[in-house]
């Protein structure tokens, strides 16, 4: 077990500034998720941790100890990479007690330490066999028995399942979830930019932007009280709908009169100096639904994309009209060419004034 702390950590290459001012606490069993843009630094993050890139700032600690200046091998991390580099000439078992041979354990300890992750990772029939005479999601559970059988502090898995198929992606999200169980003490930091993979697999999710951390929370946390626009769009697909207004009555449930004429209902409470205040509405195309009554938005369907068990419907061709996307349960392929009116209940309704919202001032 480890607890990791980031105090006012940085990065930079020469003059230009990639990350500034990065605190975080990471408790020994999370497991955490790095999400962001590309380009954000959530790899470069990562590396610092690992001791494969300079901190040009700040402290990193683990388990009270700074760290910024220990060698990797010293700081009992061990990390999967994207791609699975595995010796293509060497056996699953060969491949995954190679580092314990560099490390000269004993024979018995090796075998002890193969065989529990190959049993971990069901393993156990392939442990002969050579990485070409694997399928991709294989190859990268020996990479993850490559990394358990060292027995390490903290694991980092950097977009470890970026190379796979959509169907191998959900079977080894599913196999690391599952390792997590099995490893309840263990601390692991996994990097992606997939959402559904930082959504399920998370005990906490750190969102990167602009050179920092724009909002630390659960997956539900950030799903349902977004602290700002930048996280209530880029948490969630398809990502949520924002309405200009300015708010024309104030108490436990806001009335913003919309730009384009609608009008919308919030459970976020605002005060008597609020009226009059601009401020953009936020709500999630799933949260839309259908209504004959005065709605937040009315408008001709563009576009439907009938999935199934959802369908989409996409609005804002029209000169002026807002663009809106909503995502409403079973077939309306119908729609497509109709006028129709979107309500949604007031506590699925955000407020944001100047990119914040008003849930955290």
């Amino acid at each position: 077990m480890a607890d990791l702390t980031l105090t006012g950590v940085a990065k930079s290459y020469g003059e230009v500034d990639v990350l500034r001012d990065i605190n975080l606490e990471i408790k020994a069993g999370e497991l955490i998720v790095f999400v962001g843009p590309s380009g954000c630094g959530k790899s470069t993050l990562l590396r610092m941790i690992a001791g494969l890139e300079r901190i040009t700032g700040g402290d990193l600690t683990i388990d009270g100890v700074r760290v910024n200046d220990m060698p990797p091998a010293q700081r009992g991390i061990a990390m999967v990479f994207q791609s699975y580099a595995l010796y293509p000439h060497m056996t699953v078992r060969q491949n995954m007690e190679f580092a314990l041979k560099i490390a000269r354990k004993s024979r018995a300890e090796i075998d002890a330490a193969v065989n529990k992750a190959a049993e971990i990772l069901q393993l156990t029939p392939y442990l002969d066999r050579l990485p070409k005479a694997l399928s991709g999601g294989q190859r990268q559970r020996v990479a993850i028995g490559r990394a358990i059988v060292r027995d390490p502090k903290v694991y980092l898995f950097d977009e470890p399942l970026s190379n796979l198929d959509a169907a191998l992606r959900v079977a080894t999200r599913i196999e690391i979830a599952q390792l997590k169980e099995a490893m309840p003490d263990r601390t692991m930091i996994y990097v992606t930019h997939d959402q559904v993979e930082a959504m399920t697999l998370a005990s906490r999710i750190v969102v990167l932007a602009d050179k920092g951390i724009a909002q630390v929370g659960t997956p539900l946390e950030l799903y349902e009280r977004p602290q700002n626009e930048f996280v209530a769009q880029f948490i969630g697909s398809p990502q949520m709908n924002l309405l200009a207004g300015e708010v024309v009555e104030t108490g436990d449930v806001t009335t913003v009169k919309l730009q384009d004429g609608g009008v919308a209902r919030s459970a976020v409470p605002t005060r008597p100096e609020d009226l009059g205040l601009t401020v953009n509405i936020g709500v999630r195309p799933e949260d839309l639904t259908l209504t004959e009554a005065e709605g937040l938005f009315t408008g001709t369907v563009e576009i439907v994309e009938a999935l199934g068990e959802v369908t989409l419907l996409y609005f804002g061709n029209e000169p002026g009209a807002p663009h809106m996307i909503a995502k409403l349960p079973g077939i309306h392929a119908d729609l497509r060419r109709s006028r129709v009116t979107l309500g949604a209940a007031p506590e699925k309704v955000h407020l944001f004034h100047a990119g914040q919202s008003l849930l955290y001032r």
